[in-house]
């Protein structure tokens, strides 16, 4: 079972690379963020594999960091996701975006890869709640998030606050942060009119 490769890149397609490894190129499929890391042909790299073995086919799976390659196969014990829809969420969702699209019951986050449907997104939020690979990134403004609402998984008023600020333009990270900094000040009944405005003044001091 190959668990790691370090070689040199030969090429890199559309949604594979191929990678020399003393003259032996093995073919990885990767998501699109570990395709857009991945550095200049000839140069030296190290992927994380997943083998997959089935009767009729074996593939290699590549991942620039332990941590996708723990989401990938996280995200694979969900019913309707395989290894295609798999790479496609990692490809559309950072670890600390999809992390924070959990912790925050965000199946429209989830949504937004290829081939994911709303029942898909659903269960992928539902049935992760919780199990982050151990090591992954979680952006620290989800962990804020978590503890003041000590289940980790925010109520309705929370998340649409979340949805509303990411929408005006700041980074889920930044807009879940500041909602958490005003949790953990007012609690968790507040309005979520109100909470879109604190969090706007939070935002911009």
């Amino acid at each position: 079972m190959i668990g790691k490769l370090k070689g040199l890149v030969e090429s890199v397609a559309d949604d594979k690379a191929l990678i020399d490894v003393n003259g032996v190129c093995y073919e990885a499929h990767c998501s699109g963020r570990t395709l857009t890391a991945m550095p200049a042909k000839g140069e030296a790299v190290a992927l994380f594999i997943e083998t997959y073995v089935r009767e009729d086919q074996l593939k290699l799976f590549g991942f620039i960091s332990e941590s996708e390659k723990q989401w990938f196969l996280l995200l694979m014990t969900v019913q309707g996701v395989g290894a295609k829809v798999a790479l496609a969420i990692l490809s559309t969702l950072s670890a600390s975006e999809l992390s924070s699209s959990i912790a925050l019951q965000d199946k429209a986050m989830v949504g937004r890869a290829p081939g994911v449907g709303p029942k898909v997104a659903q269960r992928i939020v539902s049935e992760l709640k919780g199990k982050a690979p151990v090591g992954g990134a979680i952006d620290a403004g989800v962990h804020g998030l978590q503890e003041a609402l000590g289940e980790g998984v925010a109520t309705g008023n929370i998340a649409d606050a979340v949805s509303a600020l990411t929408n005006l333009g700041y980074a889920q990270a930044q807009a879940s942060a500041a909602v958490a900094r005003i949790v953990a000040k007012e609690g968790d009944d507040v309005e979520t009119e109100k909470l879109i405005r604190m969090g706007l003044k939070e935002l911009s001091s």
